[in-house]
């Protein structure tokens, strides 16, 4: 039975299955999870010169995150290398898509309140009235 649980689940033989070594994973994982969560705080009220620097920094913050998740939360560390493979093409993949969209919305001109052009509006005719001979005359302020 052994041997089908190693063959279902990659190389299991390969950590231990110590509880105590596992909740100290568990708890540095945690440890700089809350860390990185600090320093992402702390990075959001830096301005660094630009907008772009201030995303990169917030990206890769959270892409390390991630990393410490998927491996430690979702056991892609002790699992076999063709998944972490896959889940490595899924950040790459999210990565490109990500780099299209920043290319995207860079090579747009920003849509400014200056930049409307909104149709000039035309001045309201003057109210006149007809006099007896059919001739138009303004009419009356009252």
């Amino acid at each position: 039975m052994s041997t089908h649980t190693d063959t279902l689940h990659g190389d299991a033989g390969a950590h231990a299955h110590d509880p105590a070594s596992e909740a100290k994973a568990y708890l540095k994982t945690l440890i700089a999870l809350l860390i990185l969560t600090a320093i992402t705080v702390g990075a959001a009220g830096i301005h660094f010169g630009s907008g772009a620097i201030n995303i990169v920094i917030a990206l890769t913050i959270a892409s390390i995150k991630a990393t410490l998740v998927v491996l430690f939360f979702m056991h892609i560390r002790h699992d076999r290398p063709l998944n972490g493979l896959i889940a490595a093409a899924g950040f790459l993949f999210l990565g490109i898509f990500l780099m299209f969209s920043f290319i995207d919305v860079g090579s747009r001109e920003p849509l400014q309140p200056v930049n409307l052009n909104a149709p000039p509006v035309a001045a309201p005719a003057p109210i006149t009235t007809l006099d007896s001979s059919g001739n138009a005359v303004p009419a009356a302020k009252p």
